[in-house]
């Protein structure tokens, strides 16, 4: 079992090494300190399981899961017990509470071992434990080895390319693989609108509204830049900007 060990603070990775030295059949292939170093580090090694920190610098444990994909096996090590139910939501084998005794990891690595396969829909469960807790602050979008980290409040608009979206911020823009829709129910629905089937706004970026044509209209946004609005999103503009 080749095994990556995620974890900001030293001592905490090195009582993981010291207990999985136990299991002769473990093989930890590589350790990471922060969750940016763990992303990259899963693409590139491909573990069979990865033990993961869940409040670390840069990304927490749940952004390091969302972006290794939905083939990371995960056992979540924190000394934080309020993550546990939103650990099990996103089908963690196990979760770990700091301090834990060699018995104790022995048993989550058993449950390890008797569940070989990754879970059904991960992406789906992940998305729905975001729902749960609150619109999304901040947007992580995976580009080959590195990540990006948008801050929500930064985003000027959003825009649909088939299974990906657009995402434009301060004259930039990235690629995410996501659905428009689904990351519509993750934003906070009082700064975000879905003013076309194609387009989500941040409210703060709107200039003004102007006629398009018959029965259309545009979102003018303090660049200049012009996203078309539709009637629907006409009557939602209206009513949040009065």
């Amino acid at each position: 079992m080749r095994v990556i060990i995620v974890d900001d603070e030293q001592l905490a990775r090195a009582v993981l090494r010291e207990y999985l030295g136990a299991h002769a059949d473990v093989d930890i292939v590589g350790e990471c300190a922060n969750g940016f170093e763990a992303v990259k580090t899963i693409a590139e090694l491909q573990p069979d399981l990865v033990f993961l920190d869940i409040q670390m610098p840069k990304l927490n444990g749940f952004e390091v899961l969302e972006l290794a994909g939905r083939a990371t096996r995960t056992i979540f090590v924190t000394a934080f017990e309020q993550y546990a139910i939103k650990a099990f939501e996103v089908h963690a084998i196990d979760y770990l509470l700091k301090p834990f005794s060699q018995q104790r990891l022995d048993e989550a690595l058993a449950h390890a071992r008797a569940r070989p396969a990754p879970a059904p829909a991960i992406d789906a469960l992940l998305q729905d434990a975001a729902r749960r807790n609150g619109p999304l602050e901040r947007v992580l979008i995976r580009d080959g080895a590195k990540v990006h980290v948008i801050a929500a409040a930064d985003i000027d608009y959003i825009e649909a390319q088939d299974d990906y979206v657009q995402i434009s911020a301060g004259g930039k823009a990235w690629l995410k693989n996501q659905r428009l829709a689904e990351l519509e129910t993750q934003l906070d629905g009082g700064c975000f609108v879905r003013v076309h089937r194609s387009y989500i706004v941040n409210l703060e970026r709107i200039s003004r509204i102007e006629p398009a044509g018959k029965d259309s209209h545009a979102a003018v946004l303090q660049d200049g830049r012009r996203i078309p609005v539709s009637r629907s999103g006409h009557q939602k503009l209206r009513a949040l900007l009065g």
